[in-house]
């Protein structure tokens, strides 16, 4: 009968990290996408800016702002599958 109530507090105890793990996480997520949305944002002006100005400077740009745009989506997906780790380690608790 002991044994069972030792268990129980280190169970809470994980089920509060990875519970704190996935709040952090969620935030995070949040963040990545407001900066996502500026990004991608900015990289569609300046390939509008390029097509209307047809010169290389301004295709330039925006192939370095789509590059910026598109970095944090790998943040993001790395960001997910954390998000569903810790999920089905918070089930399997």
């Amino acid at each position: 009968m002991i044994r069972p109530l030792l268990g129980r507090p280190l169970i809470e105890h994980r089920l509060r990290e990875v519970h704190d793990r996935l709040r952090r996480a969620r935030e995070e997520l949040a963040i990545i996408d407001e900066q996502l949305i500026s990004l991608e944002e900015t990289a569609e002006d300046a390939r509008i800016r390029s097509l209307v100005s047809e010169t290389p400077l301004a295709e330039r740009d925006w192939i370095e702002a789509q590059r910026h745009a598109d970095a944090p989506g790998g943040r993001k997906r790395r960001r997910l599958r954390s998000l569903a780790n810790w999920k089905s380690a918070e089930t399997s608790c």
